[in-house]
C-alpha cells in the first residue's frame, strides 16, 4: 500500500512538533542549570546601608537646593 499525501502530511507534522517539543525541553532544562550554576557562584550581595553622615549631608544639600531654587 502506497502512503496518501495526507498520511505523508500527518507524519511530517508529528516529526515535526516531536522535534519543537524536545528542543524546547532541552532547551528549558539547559536554562534552568544555567540559572542553577549561575546562582550557586555569585556571591551573596551585602546591604549596605547609607551612614548617618551620608543621610545629613544628602538632607541638607537638597534643603540648600529648595532654598537657591524655590
Amino acid at each position: 500500500m502506497q502512503p496518501t499525501l495526507l498520511d505523508q502530511g500527518l507524519t511530517l507534522m508529528l516529526v515535526g512538533m516531536g522535534t519543537v517539543f524536545v528542543f524546547l525541553s532541552v532547551l528549558v532544562a539547559g536554562m534552568s542549570l544555567m540559572a542553577l550554576v549561575v546562582h550557586r557562584l555569585t556571591p551573596t550581595p551585602v546591604d549596605v546601608g547609607a551612614s548617618d553622615e551620608e543621610v545629613a549631608a544628602i538632607t541638607a544639600a537638597i534643603t540648600q537646593h529648595r532654598k537657591v531654587n524655590p
